[in-house]
């Protein structure tokens, strides 16, 4: 059985659905869980120390070891102060996971830009500031397991999202680069998009949202937690007990030698429109390099 005995994690948004659900497993399987959440209404505004008080209550009855915190993950500050309440409670942090959010969708021609600013706040910058304090802490002792939180919304798009689609697939690109600069001290970092049922996503999903129980995606995160990962760099979509990976390809495309053949026009661009696009033969680079040693056989020859 996976077990998390020793180890540490810290969960944002873990008073409410998703976050819950996380904290309460992993520490009934040994962890000692943060509970972190400012308590706020699904938009981010107001601020309430209930909901994280009570599923550290709740896990602290069933015989686990779990604290309340309330820091907003929008400010570096409120941020540090989430990891270092682990430091100071428990010595170390071994598990992140970066499950924050809030919604305030608009059509784009409506969106205001504060509320820009507010979900990107949560969402992205919010990762960043909570990640930095919990890597550092990880590489220095050599082991460390993330989860980022990213949705479809940003992986495929969702009208009146723009602002938390394109906060939550910026975190696709956090990601990339992260598991390049932790993976030689053990750390893993991967993101979910999970599909579930929740108080952000009941009205958007309807009818539907009855068979998306949010304890279907649990195991999951739990599984990228757990020192058994095997992955480093997958995105996951994850909905009522289907798991599956999001990725990145690159066809094979169209190709006009520049040295022999001269410069690319944009009318063969379009002639060549569904060699460009055909979907057959991708290759699914791991990184930068991986994609600029694929071309070189072909600028080289």
């Amino acid at each position: 059985m996976i077990s998390f005995e020793n180890r540490v994690a810290v969960i944002t948004g873990a008073g409410r659905g998703l976050g819950a659900g996380y904290a309460g497993f992993l520490a009934a399987r040994g962890a000692a869980v943060v509970v972190n959440d400012p308590g706020g209404a699904s938009d981010g505004t107001g601020a309430e120390a209930t909901p994280a008080e009570e599923v550290a209550a709740a896990i602290r009855e069933a015989g686990g070891r779990a604290v309340a915190e309330h820091s907003s993950v929008a400010t570096p500050e409120g941020a540090a102060a989430i990891v270092q309440k682990a430091l100071d409670e428990f010595g170390r942090v071994d598990i992140l996971i970066s499950n924050a959010g809030i919604l305030r969708d608009k059509a784009f021609h409506n969106l205001e830009w504060e509320n820009l600013d507010a979900v990107l706040d949560v969402h992205l910058r919010g990762a960043f500031f909570v990640t930095q304090p919990a890597f550092r802490a990880m590489r220095a002792q050599g082991y460390g397991r993330i989860v980022l939180t990213a949705s479809n919304a940003g992986i495929l798009g969702n009208f009146g999202q723009a602002n938390y689609g394109a906060a939550k697939m910026g975190l696709v690109g956090f990601m990339n680069v992260l598991r390049h600069e932790g993976a030689r001290y053990d750390i893993k970092v991967n993101t979910v998009a999970p599909v579930a049922r929740t108080r952000l996503t009941e009205e958007l999903l309807g009818p539907f949202a009855t068979h998306l129980d949010p304890a279907a995606v649990t195991p999951v995160v739990a599984y990228l937690c757990s020192e058994e990962c095997a992955v480093n760099g997958d995105l996951w979509s994850v909905a009522g007990g289907n798991v599956s990976r999001f990725f990145v390809g690159r066809t094979p495309g169209y190709f006009k030698h520049p040295e022999r053949e001269g410069a690319l026009t944009p009318e063969e661009v379009a002639a060549h429109l569904e060699a460009i696009r055909a979907e057959a033969g991708y290759t699914v680079p791991g990184s930068v390099q991986e994609e600029l040693q694929g071309m070189a056989p072909l600028l080289l020859s």
